[in-house]
């Protein structure tokens, strides 16, 4: 009976992702991903970048968003160090002594990635907050791409896409490369038909800053049992705003590209974080929820219901074992995946795309991902480190960043 449940489950989440919101959007037409000219009324906007032991990286990231299409006098980057034990500071600093749209600011203590962000929105008046990982390439146009979405007042943030720029380094990039691509093709697409994406991206995401600024009290003080947590932080950040009855939406013409995890330990890290922010957000969101668009609100249940039922599943096919025909199932629907991946991709540049038979190896991935790591993440919700780049460390705040701070303000749209 358990196992007939999560197949209804799964059947109701996979023709919402793959083939309803697909339906919807061609029926939505032109309205769908509406775009405006902002020629002699850009914004003024400061791009935010949260930063903890990235290296060398963050110079790359920096110089990448100091070659946006946009003009400069309305464009600021500013880099919020959380304590950094590594020499991702000194590395950031040399990217704001080379250029003076760029600060660089610092945590008293280490905060958290939204923190992180809170802290340089007090610092700047921009009315468009860009929020960049620090690991992140941005694309020449993406700024003026996501600007362009702020069509309706209603609309608090747009969402970009993401890449994965090291594609072919190994079997496990290139599998990830089509699960980003299938994230942002297919699996958001009923989400952004009613405008109510409900996680968008910290590698590319604007937002209006008088709505962070009203969220800034939800947004500082957010634990598990007592314990400050900074995972999930963009999952959580864009849910508050749909529950404030804001608009989200995403923009695939916004294009940034970021490092897949090369290995499995870092595949598996990212995913337990990943699983822990699903978790605790779908909790969270069942008391507010229900209020969405229908279509959404049953999408957001039967996603929530089959994450916690599917180890469920897994557990009982080992028992019955029946779990070799349960992953041959896996690797059927990811053969159609992979096949309909091989069509829509054929005019890509060749470099970033890859053979389809790499997503098979999700059949044996997927399984082990429910089974090991949901029950995990349910048990370690409480959990309150970034769990990237080793562990965090008190540092006093740099001498330079007062003098730096007055470079920071830019007013807003005239």
């Amino acid at each position: 009976m358990v196992v007939v449940f999560v197949h209804l489950l799964v059947l109701l989440v996979f023709v919402n992702r793959y083939f309803l919101g697909r339906w919807l959007r061609r029926i939505r037409g032109a309205s769908f991903d509406e775009r405006m000219e902002i020629e002699g009324r850009e914004p003024s906007v400061a791009i935010v970048v949260p930063m903890f032991n990235e290296g060398e990286g963050i110079y790359r990231t920096i110089h990448s968003l100091l070659a946006q299409d946009y003009p400069a006098d309305r464009l600021r980057i500013v880099v919020v160090d959380d304590c950094s034990t590594d020499d991702s500071h000194s590395w950031a600093w040399r990217a704001a002594r080379e250029s003076d749209r760029v600060t660089v600011l610092r945590n008293p203590e280490n905060m958290g990635k939204r923190r992180s962000i809170n802290h340089a929105v007090r610092r700047t008046e921009a009315e468009i907050i860009v929020s960049v990982d620090s690991d992140v390439v941005v694309d020449q146009k993406a700024v003026r791409e996501l600007v362009a979405r702020f069509t309706d007042p209603k609309i608090a943030a747009v969402g970009g896409r993401v890449h994965v720029i090291n594609v072919n380094e190994n079997w496990l990039t290139r599998m990830q490369a089509i699960k980003y691509w299938f994230g942002y093709e297919y699996l958001k697409e009923l989400e952004r038909v009613f405008r109510s994406v409900m996680c968008l991206s910290g590698c590319l995401t604007a937002y209006r800053r008088h709505v962070l600024l009203e969220l800034e009290p939800i947004l500082e003080d957010r634990s598990v049992l007592g314990v400050p947590i900074k995972y999930g932080e963009d999952r959580f950040l864009t849910r508050q705003i749909v529950k404030a009855g804001w608009q989200t939406v995403m923009t695939l013409d916004a294009v940034s590209y970021t490092v897949a995890p090369p290995t499995l330990t870092k595949y598996f890290s990212q995913q337990l974080r990943w699983r822990r922010s699903n978790l605790i957000d779908y909790i969270g969101g069942l008391s507010h929820a229900w209020k969405l668009h229908p279509v959404v609100a049953i999408h957001y249940f039967a996603t929530f219901a089959m994450l916690v039922a599917y180890p469920v599943m897994v557990v009982e096919s080992l028992a019955s074992q029946s779990f070799w025909p349960l992953t041959m199932l896996h690797a059927g629907i990811l053969a159609l995946l992979g096949t309909i991946y091989w069509l829509k991709t054929r005019d890509m540049p060749p470099e970033m795309r890859v053979s389809p038979i790499w997503f098979l190896s999700m059949a044996a991935l997927m399984p082990v991902t429910y089974l090991l790591l949901t029950p995990l993440a349910f048990f370690t919700l409480d959990s309150g480190s970034w769990e990237t780049r080793g562990k965090p460390a008190p540092a006093e705040q740099e001498q330079e960043e007062q003098a730096a701070v007055d470079r920071l303000d830019v007013g807003p749209a005239t």
